[in-house]
């Protein structure tokens, strides 16, 4: 799907979360959409916050934050916690599964697919309960930081 039509069907659903719940349709929770559609990695709430004031887009901080928690909500964006790291967050398009690597070292995040551990994942049965994503997050050290420690 493309950008243009991805920001369109996530605007959609926006909408419809937001008639759902009885919140109001404000300009801004929309432009804090269009940045979070048009990000392609992870993100933190300051950097939103940043990337959008330096587009002349004025929003409170605060406001970043509840609408990033509407967002997560809705299904549109998804809150991770790497190590120590403050929380970040990226776009949800599509049933895309992939998980994560974290370097203990320097806290950087690496974007693999898996599968052999998707297909394990989704032949699991939990009873009644019906599982709606999964997280897996694979702590380490990265080339970069292995090498550093070599070199010490």
């Amino acid at each position: 799907m493309s950008d243009e039509k991805n920001l369109n069907a996530a605007m959609a659903v926006l909408t419809q979360y937001l008639l759902q719940h009885k919140l109001r349709r404000t300009p801004e929770r929309f432009a804090i959409l269009e940045k979070v559609m048009a990000t392609n990695s992870h993100f933190g709430i300051d950097d939103l916050h940043a990337t959008l004031e330096a587009e002349g887009y004025h929003v409170s901080l605060s406001t970043v934050y509840n609408t990033m928690t509407l967002l997560v909500d809705a299904g549109l964006a998804r809150r991770h916690i790497f190590g120590k790291e403050p929380p970040k967050y990226e776009k949800l398009v599509g049933p895309a599964s992939h998980h994560h690597l974290v370097c203990t070292h320097c806290g950087k995040v690496r974007e693999i697919k898996d599968a052999e551990i998707d297909a394990l994942l989704s032949s699991r049965r939990y009873g009644k309960f019906h599982p709606m994503y999964t997280d897996l997050y694979i702590y380490g050290i990265c080339a970069r930081c292995s090498r550093r420690k070599k070199k010490e």
